[in-house]
């Protein structure tokens, strides 16, 4: 069995969450530049087997597409040229940068550490794995 790998795509970077080999439990891996995406997937499939790519559908609240939907179908393109043979999921991501900052201040991060948009894209993309993962079934 191979992880579930999630994306939180934005205009700078992208957010990176990834399961256990047994996909119960999600975790935040790290957070790359967009340029760099490409490249640290491919290194990242060769080292680790995963399943299936979950990208985070940007949308507003009355449904119509946010301002990074743009980055998001180009990620989407990219890994579907790439990874032919993974299925691309696609999660409602409507409040998980809100959540991740209230995730943030329960676990008692410092003021600096939340501003740190990297960690928040991270958190971001666990959340959006989590509810993949939630809703699956």
């Amino acid at each position: 069995m191979g992880r579930l790998l999630a994306l939180d795509v934005g205009k700078v970077r992208v957010g990176v969450a990834v399961t256990d080999p047994m996909q119960i439990i999600p975790n935040g891996l790290t957070t790359v530049e967009n340029k760099k995406l490409e490249e640290f997937l491919k290194d990242y499939v060769k080292k680790e087997p995963v399943d299936e790519f979950i990208v985070g559908l940007p949308k507003q609240m009355n449904g119509s597409d946010s301002q990074s939907m743009p980055y998001v179908k180009q990620v989407v393109a990219m890994l579907r040229k790439n990874f032919p043979d993974k299925p691309v999921k696609m999660q409602d991501e409507r409040f998980t940068s809100k959540i991740a900052h209230q995730a943030m201040l329960d676990g008692g991060m410092k003021k600096m550490q939340r501003r740190d948009k990297a960690i928040v894209d991270q958190i971001s993309a666990t959340i959006i794995l989590q509810s993949y993962m939630d809703n699956r079934f």
